[in-house]
């Protein structure tokens, strides 16, 4: 729950506000999607209750040549992901503490950011599950209190029509869902590390299941209560809607300060769990030799390498686009890892749908068959869905980036043959 929810929350209500009411539709659909995927994860993860989730899975099914392209897909998405967090995390802290757009400042609090939860890592994954745990509770509070709170203040009068682009209310929820389809990234969390899990084969299926429905939750009820608590015309331009709900709940103007201590101890506990999963993906193909062999070292449970070249390389992006001014390029990355981050969704799904219809006795439970057909083939929906979401010109240059990884592939396997 604490990967998926990160600092998107945040700015989710004003994102799709311009579509109208019918993003509350899209919510719905795709959180149907999500928890499927979520239950696929359980599965797969009750039958391989290795480190490495997705990899494993689609290694298994279809050969080291689609495990790698898994693992390598999947921690690109991680350390991208990383260091777009940080960025965003010094916006919300310029407004606790004025930075003033100073670069040096800028950076040393995006490396702190970075680094902090690297070293909870480094200490061990007790600290890991310490630390997330906390963090998921404290930016809870603020969460539940327009959530719930929320409710208590809801008019009506605010929704805004139901379509608000008048070019009818599927392509208006279509629309929606593009942007509200990566707000669900991080289902796989509990099966990346289920190797290093108390009885995985019960409680990663129920963490990946309780963590999504519990997220989605959050997300739909926090994203009615600023509909129902900011005028939808003033929602729609706002660029701070959980603040302008608190402060139309409230009065005053402590709303922003409220919900930026939220943000950054969301974004705190994404970077902690985050952190942990850079380094499981290259940590199980390491072990395959399919990923350098530093990668497979572990101390205290945590792939030590994997976390400290993840955190190097989300550094060296994040000061390139401070020290650079290079937003451009660096825009470019985060959504390419939109389009990567669906690439082992769509493997892990497959490979269910492999087991299901070859049938292999001990991977299939042949009495629950259809449904296990139906749930494969609804995750496999979904995330093609979170393709078609990234956009062409994102899918485009992802392929180029993913494909890159083959020479490394081709070096690995290669020396591993001989």
């Amino acid at each position: 729950m604490g990967n998926i929810i990160g600092g998107g929350i945040f700015m989710i209500p004003a994102a799709v506000a311009p579509f109208g009411t019918v993003s509350l539709l899209a919510f719905a659909v795709l959180t149907v999607g999500a928890i499927a995927l979520a239950l696929v994860f359980g599965q797969l993860a009750r039958r391989s209750p290795r480190t490495g989730g997705p990899y494993v899975y689609a290694r298994e099914a279809f050969g080291d040549f689609a495990g790698f392209l898994s693992a390598w897909s999947y921690w690109i998405t991680t350390w991208v992901s990383n260091a777009a967090l940080a960025v965003a995390a010094v916006g919300y802290l310029d407004v606790l503490l004025p930075l003033h757009h100073s670069i040096p400042l800028e950076i040393t609090a995006a490396l702190a950011f970075q680094w902090l939860p690297a070293l909870a890592n480094l200490a061990g994954t007790r600290y890991v599950g310490a630390v997330q745990l906390v963090s998921t509770v404290l930016k809870f509070i603020p969460l539940v209190l327009v959530s719930i709170g929320g409710l208590f203040f809801f008019d009506p009068k605010n929704l805004g029509p139901f379509d608000a682009t008048g070019h009818g209310w599927a392509g208006g929820m279509s629309a929606a869902a593009a942007i509200l389809l990566f707000s669900y990234l991080g289902v796989e969390s509990a099966a990346m590390s289920a190797g290093q899990v108390r009885d995985p084969e019960r409680n990663v299926g129920r963490a990946s299941v309780l963590g999504t429905t519990g997220a989605a939750v959050v997300y739909l009820l926090g994203t009615v209560a600023v509909f129902g608590t900011v005028a939808h015309e003033q929602l729609v331009h706002s660029s701070a809607p959980f603040s302008d709900a608190v402060d139309a709940m409230f009065g005053g103007t402590w709303g922003g300060t409220v919900i930026a201590i939220a943000a950054l101890v969301s974004m705190a506990g994404a970077l902690n769990g985050w952190t942990l999963l850079s380094a499981q993906a290259p940590y199980a193909a390491a072990k395959d030799g399919l990923f350098p062999a530093a990668f497979g070292k572990e101390r205290r449970g945590v792939p030590t390498f994997g976390v400290v070249v993840g955190v190097s390389l989300a550094s060296v992006l994040t000061v390139i686009n401070f020290a650079s001014g290079a937003k451009g390029a660096f825009e470019i990355l985060v959504l390419v890892t939109t389009f990567t981050a669906t690439v082992p969704y769509l493997l892990s799904t497959a490979a269910q749908l492999y087991w299901l219809v070859r049938g292999a006795g001990e991977r299939v439970d042949r009495g629950r068959l259809v449904r296990d057909a139906v749930l494969g083939l609804g995750a496999f929906g979904f995330s093609l869905w979170l393709v078609a979401g990234a956009g062409y010109a994102a899918v485009y240059q992802g392929v180029l980036f993913l494909f890159a990884g083959v020479l490394v592939y081709v070096w690995m396997a290669g020396r591993r043959r001989d």
